[in-house]
């Protein structure tokens, strides 16, 4: 599903390239990821291949303004093409976020003594990097593959291009309210939503709390996400978690949803997002703490009802708490690529693994 019409979802390059999973300010991993497949460090490469970024360019790292610099480099030279994840979104929005502290003149990461060897950015590339993150498509898509950060849903492609298509992506994700049945069901559930959090919102930031389901937060918490299309494509579909779990820094009441396991379409699709492991054992140490969504799939093994989606997020976005405990090379998480129309997955450790 391609249209010129819609600025959301883009043709993708003709040609051989290579798709890459979610950076988080990793510059030297996307440099060493680059160098293995044959890139240089302007992001040419002598047989004419090319880049595809798939969000999530930014936080954690310690050098997201450089990895926004490269990104915007070889694009506007037309040697890598990018679409939005959710952390570029959070930044067009200005919601400060953990891990992005880096983009705001008061850095509140460092304020709380974290990040802190993270590169800030300047006023003056601020305002050129959210005008670079406004100009990206949520996706990409050509005969034979399609790419997105989060979620391939033709639905919300199709607002997208429509009735939303003249509005940046910080105000579809502000004002578009969702469709008037859903707005009801969230009326509905407001009342209890309102207890749940009188009585344990002020409890939701501490890991160390216990705290029960809180079933009104979130159920409407996954009909907020699922109403807007914008936050579908760049953080994903939700639903009612089977028990809370503490990630990301707050108390969540939701899961995410194996939407891969209805994709039915016969067309291939490569997203991020979702923390897949390379190492078992390296989940253990340094997930966020989230469901494992992967369980029981290789690596390199295409997952869903078709066996045609394949995450390339090889959770480098946790390579800080590595460095945290003094951990250097070589690491435990990865920033990986696969390389199309080759079906190989290779990351920034040189370790190549065919798609199977």
């Amino acid at each position: 599903m391609t249209s010129r019409k819609n600025p959301y979802l883009q043709r993708l390059f003709d040609g051989p390239i290579d798709v890459v999973g979610d950076v988080h300010g990793e510059l030297d991993a996307l440099l060493s990821l680059m160098r293995v497949l044959g890139y240089d460090e302007r992001g040419e490469h002598p047989r004419g291949r090319r880049l595809v970024l798939l969000g999530d360019l930014c936080d954690r790292g310690p050098d997201s303004p450089g990895v926004l610099a490269l990104a915007r480099r070889m694009i506007e030279e037309g040697r890598a093409q990018a679409v939005l994840g959710n952390h570029e979104l959070n930044l067009l929005r200005e919601v400060p976020k953990h891990g992005n502290g880096w983009f705001f003149e008061a850095d509140h990461d460092r304020a709380r003594g974290e990040f802190v060897a993270s590169r800030s950015m300047s006023v003056d590339e601020r305002e050129g990097a959210l005008a670079f993150l406004r100009e990206l498509p949520v996706a990409l898509a050509r005969e034979d593959l399609r790419v997105v950060h989060a979620v391939w849903d033709d639905p919300s492609f199709e607002r997208l291009g429509a009735e939303l298509a003249s509005w940046p992506p910080e105000r579809i994700h502000r004002d578009d309210p969702g469709p008037p049945a859903l707005q009801a069901e969230l009326a509905r559930l407001e009342s209890a939503r309102a207890v749940e959090l009188g009585r344990y919102g002020a409890r939701l930031n501490d890991r160390d709390e216990v705290l029960p389901l809180l079933e009104a937060v979130g159920r409407s918490d996954a009909l907020w996400q699922r109403g807007n299309p914008m936050r579908v494509v760049t953080s994903g579909l939700e639903t009612l978690a089977a028990r809370p779990y503490f990630a990301g820094g707050t108390w969540r009441m939701t899961d995410r949803v194996k939407w891969w396991e209805q994709y039915e379409d016969e067309t291939p699709v490569l997203y991020g997002h979702y923390w897949r492991w390379m190492d078992p054992v390296a989940r253990g140490s340094y997930s966020k703490g989230e469901p494992d969504l992967f369980e029981g799939a290789a690596p390199n093994a295409w997952i869903g009802k078709r066996r045609n989606a394949f995450c390339t997020d090889f959770s480098v976005g946790a390579r800080y708490k590595e460095r945290e405990i003094g951990r250097t090379a070589p690491w435990r998480t990865r920033l990986a690529a696969v390389r199309w129309p080759e079906r190989e997955l290779v990351d920034d450790h040189g370790e190549r693994l065919p798609l199977e």
